[in-house]
Order: structure tokens, then sequence, then C-alpha cells
């Protein structure tokens, strides 16, 4: 099967901390509910490296956290706080506003260490979007595993391989951590209408045909002949992608900053709210992050 390739873009969030996003692009603006996706490291953080990330504002999305390798010390204005480690799922419903800070734990700061991740935000449905916060998070011991032959399937969202990850969600939702051993292949059998692979290390071949770093397959099940299964093999040494995906969103989505919703005139509103310091505080901190002064567009 052929498959449309996005490349990636950078962009440095401050303090020299560099991600690499892939979502929204102007080839398609989400993928299932994922509307936006962003891959961090793996860096190795010097000492004097300040890659917190201060207090912001979210509505109409869901944030979902995923570390390979480093911690993030998560709070929000609802009172969750939670120590976010490699392996489990956070999943933030920002809903009608939500303030949340990222920082480095105190063990971590002042030391060398390395941090490598995935931020992805989910759209909500329009009926779910100004439903209340909520923060939940999913540690790695109740992730679904799958051992196939030559391959290790971690269930982070949704059903797959004939296991469910507990996280809910509010529509159909994807979202698989896949390692291979060198050589070996897995059919990817029963995806959803949308769906996607991302490599995050090793040689990731789709259909025989190798995938280039940092650039994401778009998987169009509508395109798939009867009967067709994309196939998903490692190269000469072991390999790891992930796998997004799910049902496709209810209509258009419009985005400033952290904010999405389906009516541009709610972006406006939670502008003037982030401006005027309506949104809620994160106890115990200070600072903020000021609105942009970029005006409002869509999303693309």
């Amino acid at each position: 099967m052929s498959a449309a390739i996005l490349k990636s873009h950078e962009k440095d969030l401050g303090g020299g901390f560099v991600v690499r996003r892939l979502l929204p692009s102007a080839v398609k603006q989400a993928v299932g509910p994922f509307i936006f996706f962003d891959h961090f490291g793996p860096i190795d953080v010097a000492p004097d490296a300040n890659h917190d990330v201060r207090p912001h504002p979210h509505i109409g999305l869901a944030t979902v956290t995923y570390l390979f390798e480093g911690a993030i010390d998560h709070r929000d204005s609802i009172g969750s706080y939670q120590r976010i480690e490699p392996g489990a799922i956070n999943w933030m419903t920002a809903g009608r506003g939500i303030v949340h800070s990222e920082r480095t734990p105190h063990d971590l700061a002042g030391q060398p260490h390395r941090t490598h991740g995935l931020q992805l935000w989910a759209a909500l449905p329009k009926a779910h979007e100004e439903d209340e916060p909520s923060f939940t998070h999913t540690p790695q011991a109740d992730i679904p595993v799958v051992a196939l032959d030559g391959a290790v399937v971690k269930v982070l969202i949704g059903t797959a391989f004939g296991q469910t990850s507990p996280v809910r969600t509010y529509m159909q939702t994807v979202y698989l951590d896949v390692a291979l051993q060198a050589g070996c292949a897995l059919r990817l059998e029963g995806l959803p209408a949308e769906a996607a692979i991302y490599p995050i290390s090793g040689e990731v071949l789709l259909d025989g045909v190798a995938l280039a770093p940092h650039t994401m397959a778009l998987l169009d099940a509508g395109a798939v002949p009867a009967g067709a299964v994309p196939v998903v093999t490692a190269g000469s040494g072991p390999a790891q992608f992930v796998v997004i995906g799910g049902e496709p969103l209810d209509g258009h989505r419009f985005l400033f900053w952290n904010f999405i919703s389906s009516s541009k005139e709610r972006l406006s509103q939670a502008a003037d709210d982030w401006s005027a310091q309506r949104m809620g505080q994160v106890p115990g901190e200070t600072e903020f992050i000021p609105l942009p002064k970029a005006p409002l567009r869509p999303a693309t």
C-alpha cells in the first residue's frame, strides 16, 4: 500500500528545548482525534539547562504525555500533582479550561540527565469540548503488553491484538508503542479509519519501504485494497515505532496557541480569559506564560 508522508519541523519551546512537530500539518489536520504530535529527544540535558514549562492554559483538548526516558513533574489548576515517568500514560482533559506546568523534578534539577518522549493532543468531540477538566495517570504496570513473534506491543490507549488499555477516551482512539527485533515484522491488522506510524528508533520499513527518521506515514484505510494489511519490518537492528489513530473528528477544529475548539469565537474568549488571568492558577506557582500577540488563525 502507498502512504502519504509527513515531515517534521523543529520548534524551540524555550531554553533550547527543541521538539519535532508532525501534527497539525498542511496535509492533514488530525489523525483520528490526535491533532498535535511533538517528539522531543533523546536529549542529554546539561546541569544548567532549564527546560521547565511555566503554567499555561488549554481548552477543548486532552494532553497525552508519554516518556521513554527522564521524568516530568505535572501540576495543574485542579490540584493534580504527578511525577511522569517512562511507560506511563498521562491524560489531562482540558475541557472548558485548565492551567498546568511541566517542570524538571527536584532530584534531576542541576544534574545531567536524559529526556525523551512524545506529547500529543487529542481534540475532544464537540459534545465534550466544555467538559469539566480532569487528570488521569495510568502507570506502566497497568498498560497491557502483548508479546508476539519478534515484537512487543504496548497498548497505551485503545484496543489492539486482543488487549484493551484502561485509559478512558471520548471516541475510538488507538496509541501503540511497538518494539521489533532485527528483521522481524508485524502485521497491523484492524487499524481504525485513520491511522499513522512514526519511527522512534532504528530502521523501520513500511511494506518494504524505509521510513526516514522524524517522518510520519499516514495509513489511509479507505485506500487499502480489500484484504491488504500494512506490514512494518525492522531493518538490520532492533527498531521501535508508535501507531496512532482512531475515528475521524466530527468536523474541523480551530487552533490558537494552546487552545482548540470547533468555534473560533470560543478561542477569542479563551484568549481574553487568559489575558485577564481568569482561568485558574497552579497551586504554589507564581509564573505564567503570557498570551502570544499573534492573531487568531484556524488550524491547518
